[in-house]
């Protein structure tokens, strides 16, 4: 059985999403693949020392600066970490090479930036012959060295026009460069659940007939959530927290008059579509994500662009204001005056929103099958000898 394997970690939620998105798809459309999830921390770092000697798993160490909210900086941030793995390289594809040998898969799928050469490296080390695809889970590359590496023998699937037309601009061969309609999202934002909407709305305590906002920042909300909701006082929001109990219970504890309409707080909840089936528009970061499921799933959006925003996410407030999918402000100070203009406008943004089509969760196992069969047909390739490993 043809073994693939799909490469994740923590660091922001959407990658694992995107792989566990992918892992159901492959076996619902009964695709005849062994499919494992890899987590590259756990490769990288099997003993957790990283964790052990500093209290903290790496990924945490950005999660818990987006639920801060102090994103100011990253941008050179990212900038230092790419040189870290840069540094490391031979030590990276050594380590990653044995574990190529050791699992045998028949083909790679990365769903992470920053580290597709080390991947790619390793697998040609181990695995010469094997295909190596990268699946960008943001709509626009943040260049250089995030997620094209134009000089490897990579395949990319782009969800955009406009990351297709970077890694063009960066000199990809055309013949690896495949195109889905959007990024992957669960299969649930594609065939929610039926729900009598107005009954579901008043069981919960929400008028069936008011526009109601939901206000989500990721899998560990925001702190900025609590000034959204104090500017929204009249406003009827859902607002959800993820795993940051101290927000959901400070939102809870705000006084009543700061939450003069209905207010619905959630902490962590795996079923997102469902309560965006209750919303009517949106209201957060410009992941991309979040922007996905809630135009999947028929909501216009209120997003903020600004020297806050992360760089690898600042062109998806572009793609929303392009396509007219929602407001895109400075800052949420306007909140208010936002949610106005898409209020008032709700039926002619929800028509726009109506008309983008995401199909990538179906569309890229079919991409996989046809680079499969491209590589079936090539002669194979002899394994190289693995150097001795320092790390």
């Amino acid at each position: 059985m043809t073994r693939v394997d799909l490469v994740w970690f923590n660091a922001g939620g959407g990658h694992r999403a995107a792989a566990q998105a992918l892992e159901q798809v492959m076996h619902a459309q009964g695709w005849p693949w062994q499919v494992r999830k890899v987590n590259l921390t756990e490769v990288l770092d099997p003993r957790a020392q990283f964790q052990r000697f500093t209290g903290i798993a790496p990924e945490d160490l950005y999660n818990k600066r987006l639920a801060s909210g102090f994103t100011l900086g990253l941008a050179h941030e990212l900038k230092l970490l790419q040189g870290l793995i840069r540094f490391s390289h031979a030590a990276l594809v050594q380590r990653l090479a044995r574990h190529w040998q050791l699992t045998q898969p028949d083909l790679v799928v990365s769903l992470i930036p920053n580290f597709n050469r080390a991947l790619h490296d390793s697998l040609l080390q181990a695995r010469p012959g094997v295909p190596f695809v990268t699946v960008l889970t943001d709509m626009a590359d943040h260049p250089p060295n995030f997620w094209i590496e134009p000089d490897l023998d990579q395949h990319l699937v782009c969800g955009t026009d406009r990351a297709y037309e970077q890694a063009l601009a960066a000199g990809c061969d055309s013949s690896r460069l495949h195109r889905s309609s959007g990024m992957i999202l669960r299969p649930e934002f594609h065939l929610p659940a039926p729900m009598d909407r107005a009954a579901e709305r008043r069981r919960i305590g929400l008028d069936e007939g008011s526009p109601t906002g939901l206000v989500l920042f990721g899998g560990t909300g925001s702190r900025v959530m609590r000034r959204i909701a104090a500017r929204l006082p009249d406003t009827p929001l859902i607002l959800m927290c993820g795993r940051n109990a101290a927000l959901a219970e400070a939102l809870r504890a705000m006084p009543s008059s700061a939450a003069r309409a209905p207010r619905v707080v959630l902490g962590h909840t795996p079923d997102v579509a469902h309560w965006m089936q209750l919303a009517d528009f949106f209201i957060g970061k410009p992941g991309p994500g979040s922007l996905s499921e809630a135009v999947q799933m028929g909501l216009p959006v209120i997003a903020t662009r600004n020297a806050w925003t992360m760089p690898q996410e600042r062109w998806n407030a572009e793609w929303v204001q392009q396509q007219g999918l929602g407001v895109v402000q400075r800052s949420f100070g306007r909140v208010r005056e936002a949610v106005a203009e898409v209020t008032q406008r709700l039926p002619e943004y929800q028509a726009r929103v109506r008309r983008v089509n995401n199909r990538a969760v179906f569309e890229v196992p079919q991409i996989l099958q046809r680079i499969l069969e491209t590589r079936a047909s090539a002669p194979a390739a002899a394994p190289q000898a693995l150097a001795p490993s320092s790390a």
